[in-house]
């Protein structure tokens, strides 16, 4: 048994100079130091010693045990702190060197053109208000004065959910429901979201309007030309002028189509504004009698003008984008553009 115990501790010795890894110390330490380990297995063998030799042997192991603990030890202290060293050396930065810089993100054209239309109207008095995506007819089409069966619901391809709901093709709904609940002057701008079924180059079955409603006494057309004039001069530039053009709405009487001068050749003609010097951005008009009566209000006593602005024409227009689809492509080549 004592030759044993010493043959244990030389191979112990010998396999612990050999150690390179922690990974080859912990095998070697269940080896030798595990519960099935062979210490263990030497003190498991006390049974067949002697009984007057038994404690003396026992002494010898549990001493060998105290020899080897210490040992595996320092073997562990020592790979731990080269592992450490070279872990070092591989992270190693050089403070000289320049470093990564993380790209910017940058709000989307979309998001830049809305906030900038907004911000205009807000200059002026307007308060938001944002409807629901999802409206009935009568919001949507009836209290505008577009009646079922009406020839003017084939102006729009609608999405429709049921009979009577379905996603808004305009966010007029929104200006309906704050009228019902507010008391004039009413000064309100509905931005958001809204759906038709078109899909072309400059068409989107989901876009975004930014629609404008004022009701007051004694509101007149010049009202709406000068709030528009304002609109175009702070989005395309200080000396951009506006023109109206007749057309038909059927919840605007009269209805007018608005062009404004053509930013980038002054009006001489180019291929943006197809040489005319004009170019069309939206439509407007007087809101209709019947739309007032349908809010709750006398139209012998008010009179109010409204506009609908499309968020992706816009943005098309003034940064010279030939297909809408390139807005929601997410190329963030595109979009690093529009970084300001």
């Amino acid at each position: 048994m004592l030759e044993k115990i010493n043959q244990l501790k030389q191979s112990a010795m010998a396999s612990l100079s050999e150690v390179k890894t922690q990974k080859e110390l912990a095998e070697l330490k269940v080896r030798f130091l595990g519960k099935t380990g062979e210490v263990t297995n030497l003190l498991k063998g006390l049974k067949d010693v002697p009984k007057e030799s038994r404690a003396e042997v026992g002494k010898l192991v549990n001493d060998l045990r105290q020899e080897l603990e210490p040992a595996f030890n320092e073997v562990e202290s020592r790979l731990a702190a080269a592992e450490l060293l070279v872990r070092y050396e591989n992270e190693a930065i050089d403070v000289t060197m320049p470093g990564k810089k993380p790209a910017r993100g940058t709000l989307h054209p979309l998001t830049q053109i809305k906030n900038e239309i907004i911000s205009v109207f807000e200059g002026m008095g307007f308060e938001i208000f944002e409807g629901p995506e999802i409206d009935t007819d009568y919001y949507t089409f009836q209290a505008l004065n577009i009646p079922k069966d009406h020839p003017a619901r084939d102006m729009q391809d609608t999405f429709y959910i049921t009979e009577n709901i379905l996603l808004r093709p305009h966010t007029s709904p929104g200006q309906i429901r704050c009228t019902e609940t507010h008391k004039p002057p009413v000064k309100v701008l509905s931005p958001g979201k809204v759906y038709r079924s078109d899909d072309d180059a400059t068409h989107s079955p989901m876009f975004q309007q930014v629609e404008g409603l004022v009701i007051d006494k004694n509101i007149t057309l010049c009202d709406l030309k000068g709030a528009l004039d304002e609109f175009a001069c702070k989005i395309f530039g200080n000396d951009t002028k506006t023109r109206f053009r007749p057309s038909y709405f059927p919840f605007t009487e009269p209805s007018v189509e608005v062009d404004v001068s053509c930013y980038k050749c002054k009006g001489a003609g180019c291929n943006l504004c197809k040489g005319s010097g004009w170019i069309e951005v939206l439509g407007a008009g007087m809101v209709h009698r019947n739309v007032i009566e349908n809010c709750g209000l006398d139209p012998n006593e008010y009179s109010g003008f409204a506009f609908g602005v499309g968020v992706e024409r816009i943005a098309m227009l003034k940064y010279g984008i030939p297909n809408m689809k390139m807005l929601f492509e997410n190329d963030v080549r595109f979009l690093k553009e529009f970084d300001k």
